[in-house]
């Protein structure tokens, strides 16, 4: 029986974070995920780290300053993962009026302080490059700026620092069962093949996202204090729409947002939807409905109309969110809510409510704030200035990375895979490459700059078990592979890990 002092319960961004925060407090930690790690919610967001612009008309001034004190952070800290984009917002005069845009602009800018980012401005959109696809009309517009985020490659890299600062990751290992014995929790962990272990613990974190509610009634067999409003978003990704590498901000007439970018090189994504979704959380596809609703917004403003024959490729999310009495989806609360169960002498269970992907890094804090009673001897916050895995890069530009260090000491490596292994793992690329002396030494080529050795590597380091994890979480290879080659991925993989 394995004796820790936190074990968390949800390999998604939130759990991932807070491994990595106690870890490196001094902490004896075990994060346990039923799947993948950031299989769910974590790798199918809108990929922005931002403060969330809209949510200035909910006055939600707490969260959208923080969020942007965290854009801050994460700029410095996962440079090769998280980088900047300026996002235009075209202005149609019967949906919001300009004094509303400019002030909430102004404002954004205000809590952002500037440190890093350019701030908004009015342009012009007629004859300018970012007019370049959109429909006459459309003269008048404000850009701002934001981030953009590879969101599963974050979970990967926060769990590998938690590993590497001691933290025990289990993959495919669930918890099944859980009760108090005076101050410990006593848990039962099922892994995929069905062997099982018991862990005790002096506190657990419930960081199961959709599924945390079912965990705190289901296993802990406690009263839900809090109601999750589950609420699933769709995105679409299309042949690429425009040029240029900014983003759009689209006005839609129900008063929702739709974000509009270059992806991948050859496409661009479009998100997202808001729908509730009643019942218990599972695995969730993009409906009809919803890709519908994403083609009838980006044609309200571009020349090129889109058709849902078009899509290449769509993913879906469920966000659970803390259930705040909102009737629409769109207006609920991002903000999170942390709520600790603990009776007098008891170990405690705290259990996360809500949250975002940009405020993961203070949310694990919150997090160790709460537990501190529990563990005194722990030290203080310490994560706001120390970089993930790969991320301590020349200043912080993973293009100058890849041409000044990478080809520099891999001359035989091609300037495109140099690019690719930079922004996918930064300074790491020098362990993905280490031993090899030729391209051949790689390995089998897939197709879209995936070797074979760098398969090896997210299965030897970053808990790849599956062609999925490969293809859809490490990388995004599978939206540029043929059928016939993902099968090769998957044979491989296979072979790798029987």
């Amino acid at each position: 029986m394995k004796e820790i002092d936190l074990l968390i319960v949800g390999g998604g961004i939130n759990g991932a974070g807070i491994a990595r925060d106690a870890a490196g407090r001094g902490l004896k930690v075990l994060l346990c995920e039923k799947d993948d790690l950031g299989a769910a919610t974590s790798s199918a967001s809108s990929k922005l780290i931002h403060g969330g612009l809209r949510y200035l008309e909910s006055f939600e001034f707490r969260l959208v300053s923080e969020a942007l004190a965290e854009r801050e952070v994460l700029l410095r800290c996962a440079p090769h993962i998280v980088r900047p984009m300026r996002f235009v917002m075209p202005h149609v005069p019967e949906l919001r009026p300009a004094w509303m845009i400019r002030a909430g602009l102004f404002l954004y800018d205000y809590l952002a302080r500037r440190q890093t980012l350019p701030g908004s401005r009015g342009i012009r959109l007629r004859g300018g490059p970012y007019h370049a696809g959109l429909k006459p009309g459309l003269d008048k517009g404000y850009i701002y700026s934001d981030c953009w985020v590879d969101d599963a490659r974050l979970v990967v890299l926060t769990a590998r620092a938690a590993a590497g600062l001691g933290a025990d990751v289990l993959t495919r290992t669930a918890c099944v069962a859980a009760h108090r014995e005076q101050d410990r929790w006593h848990a039962t962990l099922r892994s995929v093949d069905g062997t099982e272990s018991e862990v005790v613990a002096k506190a657990l974190v419930n960081a199961a996202g959709p599924w945390a509610g079912t965990f705190l009634s289901n296993v802990l067999r406690q009263p839900v204090a809090f109601s999750l409003k589950l609420v699933k978003g769709s995105h679409i990704v299309v042949p690429r729409l425009y040029p240029g590498e900014h983003a759009y901000i689209l006005q839609n007439d129900d008063r929702r947002v739709i974000f509009v970018y270059p992806y991948q090189e050859h496409y661009t994504l479009i998100g997202t939807t808001d729908v509730e979704l009643l019942g218990d959380p599972g695995p969730c596809q993009a409906s009809d409905e919803e890709v519908a609703y994403l083609c009838r917004a980006i044609n309200r403003y571009f020349l090129r109309q889109v058709s849902s024959h078009e899509v290449v490729w769509s993913y879906c999310g469920i966000r659970p969110l803390y259930d705040d009495g909102s009737a629409d989806p769109s207006a609920v609360t991002r903000d999170y809510v942390l709520h600790v169960d603990q009776q007098a002498g008891a170990a405690p269970a705290l259990s996360i409510f809500g949250g975002k992907i940009t405020t993961y890094r203070r949310l694990a804090e919150h997090v160790m704030e709460k537990l501190e009673p529990r563990f005194p001897q722990m030290t203080g916050a310490w994560t706001a200035g120390v970089s993930l895995p790969g991320g301590n890069l020349d200043g912080g530009d993973p293009e100058k990375f890849a041409r000044s260090r990478l080809k520099r000491d891999f001359p035989w490596v091609t300037d495109e895979l140099c690019l690719a292994l930079a922004r996918r793992h930064g300074t790491d690329a020098y362990l993905v490459l280490s031993t090899a002396a030729a391209m051949t030494d790689l390995g089998e080529h897939f197709g879209a700059g995936l070797y074979a050795s760098e398969i090896d590597y997210f299965i030897s380091y970053e808990w790849a078990q599956t062609a999925e994890d490969v293809l859809w979480r490490r990388t995004k290879a599978g939206l540029h592979l043929s059928a016939a080659q993902i099968k090769a991925v998957e044979r491989y993989i296979v072979q790798r890990t029987s």
